[in-house]
């Protein structure tokens, strides 16, 4: 016990053994669902799900356990919603590309991303964003997941007039989303220790009492094979060899390299690590992000990174890097408790993402908003992630405007030469996800 306190330093970020196993717990359920959302998308491509799954759960162990113990960060990694329907749907069902020639594109994507992390280029661009933006960084992720929290609980849906619309309270699984989020704030606002995490166990026991959730019929099962994807990107590598799969791979580079980016400032924020708007140990911190990457591609999933769901078990207390560790065990133990997970539902989860949102957006509090030069790239930035549907997306919107914004007010001399050369990579970034 005292060489992991020692270790993962718990005195110095005034925690404990029990706080970090509440706080991996609550991640872990908050970030459980992509096992089957993962398997699901890529299943379009014509991948074997139960493989998927058995990759998806080793991916997300291995580069939860390396953030954890390599960088001491309370973060969880996975592979990321969106690039995956990008791989799916985009790579292998529009341009025909097989499912096994787009995870050699990925794998291709990770050795780059290894390359440019041994040089410190990702360091010194997460570093060289302003203060102010930092915290737009934040809540605006905070707003994304919070409305992610809403569509999962059904209390936000689709509407062909308005794109979104208040969901139906005719639905019975609502009133689940409903119940957890009303006792979880109540929780929060009397300082209830792991008030996230009682507000999920009491809304998942609530679903099963109004029977909208189902006990599940066994509790342990064997996890699938992986043999139908492992190492097939390695084999395949050589069919990277046309100008339109090395406009994939570059998709797959550029879009993980800004989620991550965008995802790992935000949490930073939210646990109080930034240090003179710096974030320590960001060089371990991608490190792991990016062999985590290229493991996953060779197991057989798409691109790996820190997921934001992480957010809720840092509001639970996680402040090292033993919350990533106990995350990474119970995705490993989830490979044979997997009908457990079955609990868990979206509605029973979306609560903790509309109360972390809600945490994260206090970061607002902290944006010059008086001077316009910063308040329209910030705003931007708040919008944008949520609006796009994407955290990359957003953080263009931003980081383009705020050099011209900059140069209007007079402040050209600020920005940094850095800055300058991330208002090309975005706009040319924005180019080829249009193309």
């Amino acid at each position: 016990m005292d060489f992991i306190k020692s270790y993962f330093q718990l005195d110095k970020y005034k925690t404990s053994i029990k706080i970090e196993f509440l706080a991996g717990l609550t991640t872990f359920i908050s970030m459980s669902y992509i096992l089957f959302v993962n398997p699901s998308v890529l299943g379009a491509s014509g991948m074997n799900k139960g493989a998927v799954f058995t990759a998806t759960a080793l991916a997300s162990a291995l580069g939860t356990a390396l953030m954890g113990i390599i960088a001491n960060y309370p973060i969880g990694e996975a592979p990321a919603l969106g690039i995956n329907a990008f791989f799916a749907y985009t790579v292998c069902v529009g341009m025909h590309v097989s499912w096994e020639t787009a995870l050699a594109a990925v794998f291709v994507a990770s050795i780059i991303f290894i390359l440019i992390t041994m040089f410190k280029l990702r360091e010194k661009i997460i570093n060289a964003i302003p203060a102010d933006l930092k915290f737009a960084i934040s809540a605006g992720i905070g707003l994304f997941i919070a409305f992610l929290g809403m569509q999962d609980g059904g209390l936000i849906v689709g509407n062909k007039s308005t794109l979104v619309a208040l969901g139906s309270l005719h639905d019975p699984a609502v009133w689940i989303t409903i119940f957890g989020l009303l006792v979880t704030i109540v929780l929060m606002i009397l300082n209830i220790p792991g008030a996230i995490f009682i507000g999920m166990i009491l809304a998942a026991v609530f679903g099963v009492f109004t029977g909208q959730i189902a006990l599940p019929h066994q509790v342990i099962s064997l996890a699938p094979s992986i043999a139908p994807t492992f190492g097939q990107a390695v084999f395949h590598v050589k069919d990277i060899n046309s100008l339109q799969m090395w406009v994939v791979v570059l998709t797959f580079l550029l879009v993980t390299f800004f989620d991550t980016a965008g995802t790992l400032i935000g949490l930073a924020q939210q646990a109080g690590f930034m240090k003179d708007n710096k974030m320590p140990r960001v060089g371990k911190a991608l490190a792991s992000d990016s062999t985590a990457m290229m493991v996953g591609s060779v197991l057989g999933t798409s691109p790996v990174g820190a997921f934001v769901e992480s957010s809720a078990g840092i509001a639970v207390g996680g402040r090292t890097g033993l919350t990533a560790v106990f995350v990474a065990i119970f995705f490993l133990i989830s490979m044979i408790f997997s009908p457990l997970l079955g609990l868990f539902t979206t509605h029973v989860t979306a609560p903790a993402l509309i109360i972390v949102g809600v945490l994260m957006a206090q970061n607002t509090a902290h944006i010059h908003w008086d001077k316009m030069e910063i308040a329209v790239p910030a705003f931007l930035i708040l919008v944008g992630m949520p609006l796009t549907y994407s955290i990359s997306d957003g953080l263009a919107l931003g980081l383009i405007t705020y050099p011209i914004c900059m140069l209007a007010a007079k402040r050209g001399k600020e920005v940094s030469p850095m800055m300058w050369i991330l208002f090309l990579v975005f706009i040319i970034f924005l180019w080829v996800l249009n193309f």
